[in-house]
């Protein structure tokens, strides 16, 4: 059952200056009635890789970024969700547990690409890197078919998220930022790995939530999900343990002293400038 401290939620989230409510994160085995999702397609497995049974022109021709079908969710208030046959991005698969290990193409694209066949994404130094920060990262298996993100203040009886995701400007992260080391007294409860825009929101949050660690992840850094961010815009996400944490004690914080008030200031600018004004 959901906490009876997300009655919180909306005046931490007026405290904060953000308007719009979190995603929450869960894996669910039976298929949401709604939302944005990818199509149906072939997982592109290193076993069937290594086969030759791959048909990249499909995998790319089909591409669906996780980070676009939440961007599409946020701006309608409505789920997004994805699975084994509804990847959409053979990264996305990857980072949301539903594919290990990657292929060595994934490995080619990422980084240096194929000479003469394919131009990478340059964000590793060659393939052989690229493969060894993918073994690092080790996301884990999904837990269910369906990978879903939904508003949190939508969450029914009985749904409970494995992490909480805000989408802010730096004041905002700020603020959270703050409030993490305010209830967890750590100096490293933040966190900002490498890594693609959904494994900041996924996978590493995940991972310290199953090691029992109470840390954040601050994301968005991701070149190729920028476009699928506001201007400015970054990801904040923290296991539901610790968001708890945060809807609990956040009138204790700072949150409520004249300090912030001045930080909350060049929030209402900010969102001014933005024409989001409510």
């Amino acid at each position: 059952m959901i906490a009876p401290e997300l009655g919180q939620l909306e005046p931490l989230l007026e405290a904060l200056g953000l308007q719009e409510p979190p995603m929450a994160l869960l894996y669910s085995q039976d298929p949401p009635p709604e939302g944005f999702h990818p199509q149906a397609g072939d997982l592109p497995t290193k076993a069937k890789e290594d086969q030759g049974q791959i048909d990249w022109g499909s995998v790319f021709g089909g591409f669906s970024c996780v980070m676009g079908n939440i961007w599409r969710a946020r701006k309608k208030r409505t789920l997004a969700w994805m699975s084994a046959e509804h990847f959409g991005c053979p990264g996305g698969a990857f980072y949301l547990g539903f594919l290990k290990p990657q292929t060595e193409m994934i490995c080619a694209y990422v980084s240096s690409g194929i000479p003469g066949a394919m131009e990478g994404e340059r964000y590793v130094t060659d393939p052989a890197a690229c493969r060894r920060l993918f073994e690092a990262m080790d996301p884990l298996p999904a837990p269910a078919p369906y990978c879903v993100f939904k508003p949190l203040d939508l969450l029914e009886a009985g749904e409970e998220p494995e992490v909480v995701i805000l989408f802010a400007r730096p004041e905002v992260i700020s603020g959270l930022q703050s409030l993490t080391a305010f209830v967890t007294n750590d100096l490293h409860g933040t966190t900002t790995p490498w890594g693609a825009g959904c494994s900041h929101i996924v996978t590493f949050p995940r991972q310290y939530a199953a090691q029992g660690q109470n840390k954040a992840v601050i994301g968005g850094w991701d070149p190729s999900c920028r476009k699928f961010l506001k201007t400015d815009e970054l990801t904040f996400a923290a296991p539901w343990a610790l968001f708890q944490l945060m809807l609990e004690r956040w009138q204790d914080s700072f949150l409520t002293t004249p300090t912030w008030g001045l930080v909350q200031k060049k929030i209402a600018r900010s969102a001014r400038a933005w024409g989001e004004e409510q």
